[in-house]
């Protein structure tokens, strides 16, 4: 009788987390044997503010790309033209 619990960061269709249900009831399938009528899979999808590595939440590195990314674009630009002369 497997209980298997995943938490992943909010964000996924519904159709992505039902594909990770049925391929961790397929995991359980055929690794240990599991009756898939005895599989059970609970998915905690967590807040972006509640999930951090490094003290940094997701958000906050999101939150960080967004940011950089208007400067990471002007100086791939920026290389792109001095090339190109």
């Amino acid at each position: 009788m497997p209980l298997i619990e995943v938490s992943i960061a909010r964000g996924r269709t519904p159709e992505q987390l039902r594909s990770l249900i049925s391929e961790l009831h397929l995991a359980a399938e055929r690794s240990v044997g599991a009756a898939p009528e005895n599989t059970t899979v609970i998915v905690r999808e967590i807040e972006h503010e509640h999930w951090s590595r490094g003290n940094q939440t997701i958000a906050e590195r999101n939150a960080g790309a967004q940011e950089a990314a208007p400067t990471q674009e002007v100086s791939a630009n920026f290389a792109a033209e001095r090339r190109s002369h």
